[in-house]
Parts: structure tokens; C-alpha cells; sequence
């Protein structure tokens, strides 16, 4: 089933995560269609993000703050400080694995929401609220593990697809904050993308007006889901 013959439904109104004061609402495709690679390489195309098997975009009324985002992979630059990171996480070991639950991912998970997000939605200890998050089963989702001497630092939660790498979700050890985890775990994406040859690296929606989202616009050059269109970002 192509994207042109979904249905697509208006999720209604809750508070806002990101702004203070604001209230969210999604488009939601409809969720009683199995999301698979091919479709959702297409809905990623049209500045849709994925929670499980749901496919949504903000869809806020007069906010248009959240813009999908994402790094053209073969005109990607590291800058000076990205190339320190990369140099400085080299001597890391890298496993790709299937999507499926692991105690040790899942203690990691809990350590990354208890230091970087403490009392938010998913600072929780709830597994099956991790694994939903996660899982969805048509897609060709991956865990891929970053490990020193073989200790778990990093876990990166990527979807692979024809329209490029979704980076999905990824969480570390606070404890070694200083490696720079988070942005290694997307100059790999990038990389790995430029190796597949595959044309984007996809980092979900990006405000302006967040701090918390702010890192996302550092990866250039950068292009902006805007008024139904992807454009360059501003260097």
C-alpha cells in the first residue's frame, strides 16, 4: 500500500513536551496499516517520525516549531570539534544487533533518563513502555552497541530504509559524557550511510526555540522539512 492510499487521522490535543505553555496535536497515519521498510521510507520522506509501529508529524495548528530534519549524507563535513570526537571514541567496538529486548541495554536506558531526563515521560522503569517505544515489526530496526573493553557505553536505536538511516533513538552512560557518545553515535550514522550509499541520515524534528534540541542543526549541512518541501538549512 502506497502512501497516497493511507488514511490519516488528527490525534487530539495534549501539552506540549518541548514548549512550555503550548499544546501539541499529531497527524497520525492510520495505525491499523502495518508500517513496513517501503512505506515508511516514504512517510520519513514527508516529515513523519515513528513511536513503535505509529507514524505521526506535528500537526499544532498556528505552532509550526517542530521542522522534520535531516544530513545529506554525501555532502556531509566534520567540523573541528566532530573530527576530536571521532578520533577520541576510536578505539570503540561496534555490534549491530536485531531489535529485541536486552537487560543490559535496558539498565543503560534507565541510567540516560535518570541523569539527562529526570522526571520525564519515560524516566520510568517500565520495560514494556521501552520495548513499544522501540519495536515495530515490519521495519529492519537495529540496536547497535558501542562498547570500551567491552563494557556498554552507547546504544543506538536506527532504522534502516531506502530513503536513508532514521536515527531513532540513542542513549548512553552518563558516566562517560566527556567521549561525546551522542554525537559519535551520529557521525557512525552518517558515515555508515555514506558507505551504504544511502542518501540521508533522518534525526527527527528540531525547535528552534529548544536547547535540548539545539545539537541537531551542529551535522552539516542540514535540510528542513518546510511547507511540504525539504530545504538546505542556514550554514
Amino acid at each position: 500500500m502506497s502512501v497516497s492510499d493511507l488514511s490519516f487521522f488528527l490525534s487530539t490535543a495534549h501539552e506540549c513536551s518541548y514548549l512550555a505553555g503550548h499544546e501539541a496535536a499529531s497527524l497520525v497515519a492510520d495505525p491499523t496499516i502495518r508500517l513496513n521498510t517501503e512505506n515508511y521510507s516514504d512517510l520519513i520522506q514527508l516529515g513523519f517520525r515513528r513511536s513503535g509501529g505509529m507514524a505521526y508529524r506535528p500537526h499544532c495548528g498556528a505552532c509550526k516549531a517542530c521542522v522534520a530534519i535531516r544530513i545529506p549524507a554525501t555532502g556531509f563535513h566534520f567540523s573541528r570539534g566532530q573530527r576530536r570526537i571521532w578520533k577520541k571514541n576510536d578505539d570503540l567496538e561496534l555490534s549491530s544487533l536485531p531489535l529485541e529486548f536486552h537487560e543490559e541495554h535496558y539498565k543503560l536506558y534507565q541510567r540516560y533518563q535518570s541523569s539527562r531526563h529526570k522526571g520525564g515521560s519515560m524516566d520510568v522503569d517500565d520495560r514494556e513502555k521501552y520495548t513499544s517505544f522501540f519495536a515495530a515489526d515490519g521495519l529492519d530496526s537495529r540496536l547497535v552497541e558501542f562498547r570500551y573493553a567491552g563494557k556498554l557505553l552507547c546504544v543506538a536505536v536506527i532504522d534502516w530504509l531506502p530513503a536513508g538511516l532514521s536515527s531513532m533513538y540513542t542513549f548512553f552512560d552518563p558516566e562517560y559524557e566527556n567521549r561525546g557518545l551522542g554525537v559519535y553515535a551520529i557521525l557512525w550514522q552518517i558515515v555508515k550511510a555514506q558507505e551504504l550509499g544511502l542518501p540521508h541520515v533522518y534525526l527527527g524534528y528540531w525547535i528552534k526555540d529548544c536547547d535540548k534540541m539545539s545539537y541537531k542543526t551542529h551535522y552539516r549541512p542540514y535540510e528542513l522539512f518546510v511547507r511540504q518541501q525539504w530545504h538546505r538549512g542556514i550554514d
